[in-house]
Protein backbone atom coordinates (compact mmCIF):
# COMPACT_ATOMS: atom_id res chain seq x y z
CA UNK A 1 0.00 0.00 0.00
CA UNK A 2 2.98 2.31 1.04
CA UNK A 3 4.73 1.26 -2.53
CA UNK A 4 1.92 2.24 -4.36
CA UNK A 5 1.35 5.92 -2.61
CA UNK A 6 4.67 6.33 -3.46
CA UNK A 7 4.76 5.58 -7.00
CA UNK A 8 1.63 7.46 -7.72
CA UNK A 9 3.23 10.54 -6.14
CA UNK A 10 6.40 10.15 -7.91
CA UNK A 11 3.91 9.82 -11.16
CA UNK A 12 2.30 13.15 -10.06
CA UNK A 13 5.46 14.90 -9.35
CA UNK A 14 6.74 13.88 -13.19
CA UNK A 15 3.11 15.19 -14.06
CA UNK A 16 3.95 18.48 -12.82
CA UNK A 17 6.84 19.05 -13.89
CA UNK A 18 6.13 18.10 -17.66
CA UNK A 19 3.60 21.16 -17.17
CA UNK A 20 4.37 24.44 -18.55
CA UNK A 21 5.73 27.43 -16.71
CA UNK A 22 3.86 29.92 -18.95
CA UNK A 23 1.07 29.36 -21.62
CA UNK A 24 0.64 32.36 -24.46
CA UNK A 25 -2.79 32.23 -25.88
CA UNK A 26 -3.62 34.17 -29.13
CA UNK A 27 -6.85 34.13 -30.57
CA UNK A 28 -6.34 34.71 -34.35
CA UNK A 29 -8.29 35.39 -37.31
CA UNK A 30 -7.21 35.80 -41.20
CA UNK A 31 -3.50 36.15 -39.64
CA UNK A 32 -1.98 34.70 -42.78
CA UNK A 33 0.36 37.69 -43.07
CA UNK A 34 1.46 37.54 -39.70
CA UNK A 35 1.42 34.27 -37.72
CA UNK A 36 4.82 32.90 -38.67
CA UNK A 37 6.33 36.14 -37.76
CA UNK A 38 4.13 36.79 -34.56
CA UNK A 39 4.91 32.85 -33.16
CA UNK A 40 8.59 33.28 -33.82
CA UNK A 41 8.66 36.82 -31.86
CA UNK A 42 6.49 35.65 -28.53
CA UNK A 43 9.29 32.32 -28.86
CA UNK A 44 12.07 34.77 -29.18
CA UNK A 45 10.79 36.53 -25.51
CA UNK A 46 10.33 33.43 -23.96
CA UNK A 47 13.66 31.66 -23.73
CA UNK A 48 14.64 32.40 -20.59
CA UNK A 49 11.33 30.97 -18.94
CA UNK A 50 11.83 26.91 -18.25
CA UNK A 51 9.41 25.76 -20.41
CA UNK A 52 6.55 27.31 -22.28
CA UNK A 53 3.93 27.27 -24.71
CA UNK A 54 1.96 29.07 -27.28
CA UNK A 55 -1.58 28.22 -28.41
CA UNK A 56 -2.67 29.96 -31.17
CA UNK A 57 -6.70 29.87 -31.11
CA UNK A 58 -8.00 30.00 -35.37
CA UNK A 59 -11.53 31.22 -34.94
CA UNK A 60 -12.75 30.13 -38.05
CA UNK A 61 -10.26 31.96 -40.44
CA UNK A 62 -11.07 32.19 -43.88
CA UNK A 63 -7.30 33.18 -45.79
CA UNK A 64 -4.51 30.74 -45.60
CA UNK A 65 -4.08 31.27 -41.52
CA UNK A 66 -5.41 27.38 -41.08
CA UNK A 67 -3.19 25.18 -43.39
CA UNK A 68 -0.20 27.67 -42.43
CA UNK A 69 -0.82 26.92 -38.37
CA UNK A 70 -0.98 23.38 -38.90
CA UNK A 71 2.27 23.59 -40.75
CA UNK A 72 3.96 25.35 -37.69
CA UNK A 73 2.24 22.99 -34.83
CA UNK A 74 3.82 20.18 -36.50
CA UNK A 75 7.44 21.55 -36.78
CA UNK A 76 7.25 23.72 -33.51
CA UNK A 77 7.35 21.71 -30.18
CA UNK A 78 6.08 24.54 -28.79
CA UNK A 79 3.04 25.36 -30.24
CA UNK A 80 -0.39 23.96 -30.13
CA UNK A 81 -2.96 24.78 -32.75
CA UNK A 82 -6.70 24.94 -31.96
CA UNK A 83 -8.85 25.08 -35.33
CA UNK A 84 -12.69 26.40 -34.53
CA UNK A 85 -15.19 24.84 -36.93
CA UNK A 86 -16.51 28.35 -37.64
CA UNK A 87 -15.89 32.10 -36.07
CA UNK A 88 -17.26 31.97 -32.85
CA UNK A 89 -15.60 35.74 -31.97
CA UNK A 90 -12.96 36.79 -29.66
CA UNK A 91 -14.50 35.50 -26.25
CA UNK A 92 -15.19 32.05 -27.31
CA UNK A 93 -11.47 31.51 -28.84
CA UNK A 94 -10.05 33.23 -25.79
CA UNK A 95 -12.05 30.86 -23.41
CA UNK A 96 -11.18 27.85 -26.07
CA UNK A 97 -7.40 29.05 -25.21
CA UNK A 98 -7.57 29.33 -21.46
CA UNK A 99 -9.30 25.67 -21.42
CA UNK A 100 -6.08 23.88 -22.86
CA UNK A 101 -3.76 26.11 -21.09
CA UNK A 102 -1.33 24.51 -18.96
CA UNK A 103 0.83 26.88 -17.73
CA UNK A 104 0.98 28.31 -14.36
CA UNK A 105 0.98 31.82 -15.60
CA UNK A 106 -1.48 32.16 -18.55
CA UNK A 107 -0.43 35.46 -20.90
CA UNK A 108 -2.86 36.81 -23.90
CA UNK A 109 -2.36 39.02 -26.71
CA UNK A 110 -3.41 39.13 -30.26
CA UNK A 111 -2.32 38.23 -33.32
CA UNK A 112 -1.86 40.89 -35.43
CA UNK A 113 1.21 42.60 -34.47
CA UNK A 114 0.04 45.38 -32.73
CA UNK A 115 0.57 43.83 -29.26
CA UNK A 116 4.28 43.48 -28.56
CA UNK A 117 5.47 40.19 -27.67
CA UNK A 118 8.82 42.12 -25.85
CA UNK A 119 6.32 43.21 -23.07
CA UNK A 120 5.53 39.78 -22.10
CA UNK A 121 8.54 38.95 -19.61
CA UNK A 122 7.45 42.36 -17.72
CA UNK A 123 3.89 41.18 -17.00
CA UNK A 124 5.09 38.10 -15.92
CA UNK A 125 7.88 40.12 -13.58
CA UNK A 126 4.77 42.35 -12.26
CA UNK A 127 2.57 39.35 -11.65
CA UNK A 128 5.18 37.74 -9.49
CA UNK A 129 5.08 40.85 -7.33
CA UNK A 130 2.11 39.48 -6.28
CA UNK A 131 -0.81 40.16 -8.37
CA UNK A 132 -3.47 37.74 -9.93
CA UNK A 133 -3.56 39.62 -12.94
CA UNK A 134 -1.77 42.39 -14.66
CA UNK A 135 -2.95 44.27 -17.39
CA UNK A 136 -1.51 46.02 -20.35
CA UNK A 137 -2.15 49.68 -21.14
CA UNK A 138 -1.61 50.81 -24.56
CA UNK A 139 -0.03 54.54 -23.66
CA UNK A 140 0.93 55.57 -26.62
CA UNK A 141 -1.63 53.61 -28.93
CA UNK A 142 -1.33 53.61 -32.70
CA UNK A 143 -4.48 53.62 -33.77
CA UNK A 144 -7.07 56.43 -35.96
CA UNK A 145 -8.11 59.17 -33.46
CA UNK A 146 -11.75 59.56 -34.48
CA UNK A 147 -13.19 55.56 -34.76
CA UNK A 148 -10.61 53.86 -32.51
CA UNK A 149 -9.19 56.32 -29.92
CA UNK A 150 -11.76 58.20 -28.93
CA UNK A 151 -14.76 56.00 -28.43
CA UNK A 152 -12.15 53.82 -26.87
CA UNK A 153 -11.14 56.65 -23.83
CA UNK A 154 -14.99 57.25 -23.46
CA UNK A 155 -15.83 52.88 -22.98
CA UNK A 156 -12.82 52.76 -20.72
CA UNK A 157 -13.90 55.36 -18.45
CA UNK A 158 -17.76 54.57 -18.61
CA UNK A 159 -16.77 50.86 -17.82
CA UNK A 160 -13.99 52.31 -14.87
CA UNK A 161 -17.00 53.85 -13.06
CA UNK A 162 -19.49 51.04 -13.35
CA UNK A 163 -16.94 48.27 -12.44
CA UNK A 164 -15.07 50.17 -9.52
CA UNK A 165 -12.12 48.81 -11.60
CA UNK A 166 -9.51 52.05 -12.40
CA UNK A 167 -7.66 50.96 -15.41
CA UNK A 168 -6.79 52.82 -18.47
CA UNK A 169 -6.94 50.65 -21.25
CA UNK A 170 -9.54 47.45 -20.72
CA UNK A 171 -9.11 47.06 -24.79
CA UNK A 172 -5.60 45.95 -24.96
CA UNK A 173 -5.70 42.11 -24.82
CA UNK A 174 -1.86 41.94 -23.33
CA UNK A 175 -2.49 40.86 -20.14
CA UNK A 176 -0.93 38.27 -17.90
CA UNK A 177 -3.00 35.92 -15.48
CA UNK A 178 -2.62 33.81 -12.84
CA UNK A 179 -4.13 30.08 -14.14
CA UNK A 180 -6.01 29.53 -10.50
CA UNK A 181 -7.58 32.86 -11.00
CA UNK A 182 -9.00 31.72 -14.92
CA UNK A 183 -10.21 28.79 -13.77
CA UNK A 184 -12.77 30.78 -11.27
CA UNK A 185 -14.21 32.31 -14.34
CA UNK A 186 -16.74 31.49 -17.35
CA UNK A 187 -16.58 33.73 -20.28
CA UNK A 188 -19.66 34.26 -22.46
CA UNK A 189 -20.81 36.96 -24.94
CA UNK A 190 -18.21 40.11 -25.68
CA UNK A 191 -16.84 39.37 -21.74
CA UNK A 192 -13.39 38.99 -22.31
CA UNK A 193 -12.79 42.62 -22.56
CA UNK A 194 -14.28 42.56 -18.99
CA UNK A 195 -11.47 40.05 -17.63
CA UNK A 196 -10.31 42.50 -15.10
CA UNK A 197 -13.54 43.38 -13.74
CA UNK A 198 -14.86 39.52 -13.43
CA UNK A 199 -11.65 39.09 -11.85
CA UNK A 200 -12.37 41.69 -8.97
CA UNK A 201 -15.50 40.24 -8.30
CA UNK A 202 -13.50 37.13 -7.35
CA UNK A 203 -11.36 39.05 -5.41
CA UNK A 204 -8.04 39.43 -7.24
CA UNK A 205 -5.10 41.98 -7.01
CA UNK A 206 -5.07 43.75 -10.23
CA UNK A 207 -2.01 46.04 -11.75
CA UNK A 208 -1.81 47.42 -15.17
CA UNK A 209 1.79 48.71 -16.73
CA UNK A 210 2.43 50.76 -20.05
CA UNK A 211 3.07 48.45 -22.60
CA UNK A 212 4.05 49.15 -26.63
CA UNK A 213 1.51 49.32 -29.03
CA UNK A 214 2.81 49.45 -33.23
CA UNK A 215 0.01 50.58 -35.99
CA UNK A 216 -1.70 47.62 -38.19
CA UNK A 217 0.59 46.64 -41.12
CA UNK A 218 -1.20 43.61 -42.90
CA UNK A 219 -4.99 42.75 -42.84
CA UNK A 220 -7.62 45.29 -41.82
CA UNK A 221 -9.14 45.83 -37.84
CA UNK A 222 -11.83 43.39 -37.04
CA UNK A 223 -13.21 46.16 -34.47
CA UNK A 224 -15.56 48.71 -35.33
CA UNK A 225 -18.47 50.95 -34.26
CA UNK A 226 -20.81 48.14 -34.09
CA UNK A 227 -19.82 46.41 -31.49
CA UNK A 228 -20.95 49.13 -28.97
CA UNK A 229 -24.50 47.69 -28.65
CA UNK A 230 -22.90 44.43 -28.24
CA UNK A 231 -20.04 45.45 -24.90
CA UNK A 232 -22.47 47.91 -23.41
CA UNK A 233 -25.24 44.83 -22.92
CA UNK A 234 -22.58 43.14 -21.46
CA UNK A 235 -21.47 46.21 -19.67
CA UNK A 236 -24.56 45.92 -17.85
CA UNK A 237 -24.32 41.85 -17.28
CA UNK A 238 -21.31 42.76 -15.51
CA UNK A 239 -22.58 45.39 -13.43
CA UNK A 240 -25.84 42.94 -12.28
CA UNK A 241 -23.13 39.97 -11.33
CA UNK A 242 -20.72 42.34 -9.51
CA UNK A 243 -23.92 43.98 -7.72
CA UNK A 244 -26.49 40.92 -7.24
CA UNK A 245 -24.84 37.43 -8.53
CA UNK A 246 -25.72 36.17 -5.25
CA UNK A 247 -28.70 38.25 -4.34
CA UNK A 248 -31.04 38.61 -7.45
CA UNK A 249 -33.89 39.48 -4.80
CA UNK A 250 -32.33 42.50 -3.74
CA UNK A 251 -32.33 44.31 -7.21
CA UNK A 252 -35.78 42.61 -8.45
CA UNK A 253 -37.31 42.92 -5.08
CA UNK A 254 -36.70 46.25 -4.42
CA UNK A 255 -38.24 47.45 -7.60
CA UNK A 256 -41.03 45.59 -7.54
CA UNK A 257 -42.07 46.59 -4.05
CA UNK A 258 -41.40 50.18 -5.18
CA UNK A 259 -43.97 49.46 -7.98
CA UNK A 260 -46.84 47.82 -5.77
CA UNK A 261 -46.16 50.58 -3.27
CA UNK A 262 -46.70 53.86 -5.81
CA UNK A 263 -49.91 51.70 -7.26
CA UNK A 264 -51.11 51.69 -3.65
CA UNK A 265 -50.81 54.92 -2.89
CA UNK A 266 -52.43 55.73 -6.62
CA UNK A 267 -55.49 53.89 -5.88
CA UNK A 268 -55.89 54.94 -2.34
CA UNK A 269 -55.87 58.66 -4.09
CA UNK A 270 -58.26 57.64 -6.37
CA UNK A 271 -60.16 55.88 -3.70
CA UNK A 272 -61.05 58.79 -2.20
CA UNK A 273 -61.49 60.82 -5.05
CA UNK A 274 -64.48 58.42 -5.60
CA UNK A 275 -65.67 57.63 -1.88
CA UNK A 276 -64.91 60.99 -0.39
CA UNK A 277 -65.26 63.34 -3.53
CA UNK A 278 -67.75 61.28 -5.36
CA UNK A 279 -65.89 61.88 -8.61
CA UNK A 280 -65.84 59.44 -11.78
CA UNK A 281 -62.61 57.70 -11.99
CA UNK A 282 -63.23 55.30 -14.68
CA UNK A 283 -61.93 57.38 -17.55
CA UNK A 284 -58.61 58.26 -15.43
CA UNK A 285 -55.66 57.33 -16.82
CA UNK A 286 -54.16 57.13 -12.99
CA UNK A 287 -56.66 54.42 -12.69
CA UNK A 288 -54.71 52.14 -15.40
CA UNK A 289 -51.44 53.66 -14.09
CA UNK A 290 -52.31 51.76 -10.86
CA UNK A 291 -53.04 48.69 -12.22
CA UNK A 292 -50.30 48.71 -13.85
CA UNK A 293 -47.94 49.33 -10.87
CA UNK A 294 -49.13 46.75 -9.11
CA UNK A 295 -48.83 44.28 -11.53
CA UNK A 296 -45.78 44.63 -12.68
CA UNK A 297 -44.45 45.05 -8.85
CA UNK A 298 -45.59 41.60 -8.49
CA UNK A 299 -43.86 40.05 -11.71
CA UNK A 300 -40.74 41.36 -10.46
CA UNK A 301 -40.87 40.03 -7.43
CA UNK A 302 -42.17 36.98 -9.20
CA UNK A 303 -38.52 37.25 -11.28
CA UNK A 304 -36.86 38.09 -7.71
CA UNK A 305 -37.69 34.78 -6.42
CA UNK A 306 -36.63 32.57 -10.06
CA UNK A 307 -33.76 34.39 -10.09
CA UNK A 308 -33.12 33.62 -6.51
CA UNK A 309 -34.02 29.90 -7.47
CA UNK A 310 -31.73 29.87 -10.60
CA UNK A 311 -28.68 31.20 -8.51
CA UNK A 312 -28.97 28.67 -5.57
CA UNK A 313 -29.43 26.04 -8.23
CA UNK A 314 -26.29 26.85 -9.97
CA UNK A 315 -23.94 27.45 -7.00
CA UNK A 316 -25.10 24.37 -5.58
CA UNK A 317 -24.93 22.08 -8.72
CA UNK A 318 -21.72 23.00 -9.53
CA UNK A 319 -20.62 23.52 -6.02
CA UNK A 320 -19.27 26.83 -6.45
CA UNK A 321 -18.36 28.69 -3.16
CA UNK A 322 -20.05 32.24 -3.02
CA UNK A 323 -16.53 33.66 -1.39
CA UNK A 324 -12.91 32.94 -2.07
CA UNK A 325 -9.70 32.03 -0.27
CA UNK A 326 -6.65 33.63 -0.82
CA UNK A 327 -4.35 31.46 1.71
CA UNK A 328 -4.74 30.11 4.97
CA UNK A 329 -1.87 30.41 7.83
CA UNK A 330 -1.43 28.21 10.66
CA UNK A 331 -2.67 24.11 11.38
CA UNK A 332 -6.07 23.32 10.07
CA UNK A 333 -8.37 20.12 10.96
CA UNK A 334 -9.36 17.86 8.60
CA UNK A 335 -13.23 18.73 7.88
CA UNK A 336 -14.02 15.31 6.58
Amino acid sequence: MEKQLICSLSDDLKQLKKLPEISIVVPIYNEEETLIKLVKNIANYLVNYSSYEIICVDDGSQDGTTEILKRLAKERHDLIGIILRRNYGQTPAMAAGFEYAKGQIIVTLDGDLQNDPADIPQLIAKLNEGYDLVSGWRKNRQDDTLTRLLPSKIANWIIAKVTGVNLHDYGCSLKAYRAELIADMNLYGELHRFLPALAYIEGARIAEIPVGHHPRRYGKSKYGLGRTFRVIMDLLTVFFIKKFLTRPMHVFGSFGLGSILLGILLGAYLTYLKLGLGESIGQRPLLILAVLLVLTGVQLLSFGLLAELVMRTYHESQKRPIYRVREIIGKTLNRE
